[in-house]
């Protein structure tokens, strides 16, 4: 753990700002490396204003960074009930009562009785049957019943092409076919998440090649983004916040490159809170030190924390009240985020998962959350 957080820092009411709807990203910008990038400053007051393709001359040689390969499923679907009602389903994650059933979000979900019945439709594609099997308290969401072949995501993901859709977040109102190339990272390999690792969207095939060419590494870990990652909070006293947890995998590759990083005095840079999430949850599971895990982690990054692991951060500009602003601030401090943040808005940045990126270097990072 780091210093002290303050009071305000455990208040979630500490946390919100006003983001004019016209920030809100609802198309990305071509090509990926063209956002735009907030460079924090050392100095208290300052921000460079770039573009996403000059992070490769804020890296430096010998520096690793470390991405999330996870896939966004086609995990949205359209559904009739026997009355010829319409369900939309959001497909969550595998459900242990049985082979092939699934925990679902339902729109609208009471009047989904177990031993009910339902049609997945799209076009060209014969109805296929599910029924419900259950509820879940913790989520309200619904236990559907599938093919019993589709036990995990791999399994399940040639079903979802089938059926699926993309399932962009509900803040961006404009869908368009590109969606289901473009709401997915150019290295995107291990099917499972139902939201993508938003500041991976920014790496482009000739900024990979064009960082590769500066001497710098990459290194992959596995978090499937659920929803808990962009749930708004609800408990004003943060200090007995906990999240939902979330499955991830790092591997002994990923343990050495970590290793080797640091060997040679380079920095670990985390593409995302979700990679910086995956690191740390697990170094935290070791006593602060990195070790391959594959399962469930769970930890709340917040004002006070000390990181183990990673050293610099590029990530995108989050929701008020997030439980990501709680992990950023962790790194920059609460009150310097949201004065960024204004800036931000004022120099008309595009926000969330479509939106611009911010860079914060090792070295402006609070003395107290370094490793």
């Amino acid at each position: 753990m780091g210093g002290a957080p303050e009071q305000l820092d455990l208040r979630l009411s500490s946390y919100d700002f006003h983001l004019p709807e016209e920030r809100i990203a609802q198309r990305p910008v071509d090509p990926r490396h063209a956002a735009k990038l907030l460079v924090v400053e050392q100095a208290e007051v300052s921000a460079r204003h770039m573009s996403v393709w000059d992070l490769q001359q804020e890296l430096r040689p010998g520096d690793l960074l470390v991405v999330n390969d996870t896939r966004v499923l086609r995990a949205r679907l359209k559904a009739r009930r026997a009355s010829g009602g319409a369900v939309e389903l959001l497909v969550l994650e595998p459900w242990s009562g049985g082979p092939g059933q699934w925990l679902c979000l339902a729109k609208p979900a009471k009047k989904l009785k177990p031993g009910d019945w339902l049609d997945v439709v799209a076009e060209g594609q014969p109805p296929l049957p599910l029924q419900v099997q259950g509820s879940d308290h913790a989520t309200g969401g619904r236990i559907l019943q599938f093919p019993p072949g589709c036990a995990d995501a791999a399994a399940m993901e040639p079903l979802l092409v089938q059926y699926g859709a993309i399932p962009l977040p509900p803040y961006i109102h404009e869908h368009d076919a590109s969606d289901n190339e473009r709401y997915q990272t150019r290295y995107a390999s291990r099917p499972g998440a139902v939201a993508a690792p938003t500041a991976g969207l920014h790496l482009s095939d000739e900024l990979i090649g064009a960082i590769r060419a500066r001497g710098v590494q990459l290194a992959s870990t596995t978090l499937h983004v659920g929803l808990g990652t962009f749930r708004p909070l609800e408990m004003e006293d943060l200090s007995q916040l906990q999240l939902h947890s979330e499955w991830v995998e790092v591997t002994a590759d990923l343990v050495a490159a970590v290793a080797a990083c640091r060997a040679r005095s380079g920095r670990v840079i985390a593409i995302g809170t979700t990679s910086l999430r995956s690191l740390e949850a697990v170094a935290n599971l070791h006593g602060g030190e990195l070790r391959p895990h594959t399962g469930p982690v769970n930890l709340v990054i917040q004002p006070g924390y000390r990181f183990a692991v990673v050293q610099g951060l590029l990530t995108n500009f989050h929701l008020p009240k997030s439980s990501l602003l709680l992990l950023v601030s962790a790194l920059v401090g609460r009150e310097r985020l949201l004065t960024l943040y204004a800036e931000a808005i004022e120099r008309q940045y595009r926000f969330f998962s479509y939106g611009d990126a911010m860079w914060i270097a090792p070295e402006v990072v609070l003395s107290s959350a370094r490793p």
